[in-house]
């Protein structure tokens, strides 16, 4: 049985007519069987973030604004594509904030208060809750277009560890439980017309039952775990660009669609950033040879990009990566000695309790500079357990630049007369960290 992977993104999902257009590509392939992983709509991930903060905060009026905001966003979408005000789908998701809004009120009177207090566990039972809205509101709306699908609860399939926000796959546990599920509703769609099993992306549950969450913007992750647990040949990212471009069209209007990579230049543009693909989704396709392919929603027939195993292509033309909000740390011993291997093994193992990801990192002979993302919850936490052994400076609110296969005068433009706080270039790769 040929099984077709296919992610849908928020920006896929971000309304109605986005939902009719994935309607449209799904009636495209109705002869195939599909596991569909949808993402939360638009940005309700961010929407969530904020009413997590005033919980946490315990701003009980801005929690309420917050919350109705995320309520009334999904509520438009709904009443946009059901004009039955009785159909199911409006219990289902009434049913599901009302959940959400009982966590909430049960959690805020000692929100903040408790020595067991879990940031990251209280950020992946809120925020997760942007997939299950956005799962059952697809789910009605194509079963109410006449397309055989059948709902499937990620959690039930993706088990984890309790890394709360970056959980790990217990992949053995998983892989078995996957391929025990989805296969049985789409083998005997003759019977059953079910040809499209529709899942989340982005979450799944440890052994407890606790809800987790694979990292941000992990519901690439979750197609590629599907992907390799099924073994099928190809999978399909649905964006809001024709494919893989060399940059960032909403920053470089110049940005051109690279039409293949391989599987290594990828996980490397992953690696630094590019937001069009998941760091970890790769490599699990990379390791059962399964071809990944990135195509515009607002274009199903158009070629996108194709990533594959191919061992002696590259590029030859500049990839241009940018991230913002970056934070530059520079480390330097108290007493101005050198720091050394030592030095280097306890600020990798703080790095390491914190689970800060290092995006550039420079060494000299007395200091030790990395630049990382900004993250409110860490990156205080991080500092001050810096400061008890290095005297510790900082710059907030820089912007990392990235060059792959850089030319001579690439980044001049770049540049454009801003201060460079950090350089390092190697044989392929350039990275700026400016002001």
């Amino acid at each position: 049985m040929d099984i077709k992977v296919f992610k849908f993104g928020g920006a896929s999902v971000c309304n109605a007519s986005g939902i009719r257009n994935v309607a449209g590509i799904l009636r495209k392939y109705k002869d195939d069987p599909i596991v569909m992983v949808v993402s939360a709509m638009g940005k309700t991930t961010n929407a969530l973030e904020e009413v997590l903060k005033y919980y946490i905060n315990g701003d009980p009026v801005s929690l309420i604004e917050a919350f109705e905001k995320v309520q009334k966003y999904h509520w438009n979408i709904l009443e946009e594509l059901f004009s039955d005000q009785d159909h199911v789908v409006y219990q289902t998701v009434d049913s599901l904030f009302n959940q959400l809004r009982g966590y909430i009120r049960k959690g805020h009177l000692y929100m903040g208060h408790t020595p067991d207090f879990d940031f990251d566990f209280e950020y992946d039972q809120i925020v997760s809750y942007g997939e299950l809205f956005s799962s059952a509101i697809v789910y009605h709306y194509l079963l109410e277009q006449g397309l055989h699908v059948v709902y499937q609860d990620v959690r039930d399939l993706i088990k984890t560890d309790r890394t709360f926000r970056d959980a790990r796959v217990n992949w053995e546990v998983t892989t078995n439980l996957i391929r025990n599920a989805i296969p049985a509703y789409l083998a005997n769609r003759e019977k059953t017309g079910v040809s499209v099993a529709l899942t989340q992306g982005f979450i799944g549950s440890d052994m407890h039952g606790d809800t987790t969450t694979l990292g941000r913007e992990g519901s690439d992750f979750t197609a590629a775990v599907f992907a390799y647990s099924l073994q099928v040949k190809e999978m399909t990212i649905w964006k809001d660009v024709p494919g893989v471009m060399n940059a960032d069209p909403k920053w470089r209007k110049e940005a051109i669609k690279l039409d293949t990579l391989s599987y290594r230049e990828a996980i490397e543009l992953a690696y630094y950033g590019a937001s069009v693909i998941h760091p970890k989704t790769i490599k699990p396709l990379e390791n059962s040879g399964i071809i990944l392919r990135v195509k515009s929603f607002s274009d199903p027939d158009g070629t996108g990009t194709t990533i594959e195993n191919l061992e002696s292509w590259t590029l030859d033309i500049p990839v241009f990566i940018r991230k913002q909000d970056q934070v530059l740390i520079s480390l330097s011993s108290r007493d101005f000695s050198f720091i050394m291997e030592e030095n280097l093994s306890q600020i990798f193992n703080i790095l390491a309790t914190y689970r800060v990801k290092v995006n550039v990192m420079q060494h000299s002979a007395i200091s030790f500079s990395i630049c990382v993302d900004n993250d409110p919850q860490k990156i205080p936490l991080l500092l001050e357990h810096f400061r008890k052994d290095y005297k510790t400076r900082y710059n907030e609110g820089l912007e990392l630049i990235t060059i792959r296969h850089y030319q001579p005068g690439t980044a001049e433009a770049l540049i454009n007369n801003r201060k460079i706080l950090m350089e390092q270039k190697s044989r392929l790769t350039l990275q700026l960290v400016l002001v």
